[in-house]
């Protein structure tokens, strides 16, 4: 059996964590910077190849961080702690996303800069996911709500104004995307977003847009007059 091929069998200066200590990180190729989270391989597979399976197994970055726990630990190599490592670096890079303050509070008014300010978070996923905007009359923050299908036993009032209520918001947008390419609202769109509208006057938050956006446009629910 010929033997696998290891971190160790490049010269010093050609390993990952020399490179990224020499170059930065951002001269790692993503299966570089993958070694690095996976530390080591496993009895007879370097993480080399470790890291090339989750690559070719899942096609894409996109498609790894959207993968589960299940699914990561299912793959030779990848255990539990391993999965949960993964998961662990894709969460601390969404958050640090959410955390880039492009526009003004009073801007975000505005469908189009709600769009280019969240379409790089929801454009690739392959499930509806549920965002709330958080307004005040100084900032703004974002707060994922949900991931499934929009209908009201996912999206519920108590879960989506909870953010709303912790950072005393004065107004808040929702945004989810549409995989389908499709941006017009369908049924359970237009009955949930009812809904919310309907606790937010009762909270005293005012529902400024729902907006549904997919990988080349969007729709606003206030410019189609629907709130």
């Amino acid at each position: 059996m010929s033997k696998s091929f290891t971190i160790h069998d490049l010269p010093k200066e050609e390993r990952p964590r020399e490179r990224l200590v020499k170059f930065g990180e951002q001269a790692l190729s993503v299966q570089e910077l993958l070694q690095l989270i996976l530390g080591r391989g496993i009895a007879g597979e370097s993480v080399v190849v470790t890291a090339q399976k989750l690559l070719s197994q899942f096609g894409s970055l996109q498609k790894l961080s959207e993968a589960s726990i299940e699914e990561l630990s299912s793959i030779k190599g990848i255990g539990l702690a391993k999965a949960a490592q993964i998961k662990a670096v894709f969460e601390i890079g969404r958050r640090l996303s959410t955390q880039i303050l492009p526009y003004k509070s009073k801007e975000l008014t505005d469908p189009e800069k709600v769009y280019r300010l969240i379409k790089s978070k929801l454009k690739d996923y392959h499930k509806e996911h549920f965002y709330i905007i958080v307004l005040n009359s100084r900032n703004w923050s974002v707060a994922e709500v949900s991931v499934g299908s929009l209908n009201a036993s996912i999206v519920h009032p108590r879960e989506v104004f909870a953010e709303a209520i912790k950072n005393k918001a004065a107004s808040v947008i929702f945004v989810h995307n549409h995989p389908s390419g499709d941006p017009e609202p369908s049924e359970g769109d237009l009955v949930v977003t009812k809904r919310l509208v309907e606790a937010g006057k009762i909270l005293e938050i005012e529902v400024v847009d729902h907006i549904i956006i997919t990988n080349t446009n969007f729709l606003s629910f206030k410019e189609r007059k629907l709130l």
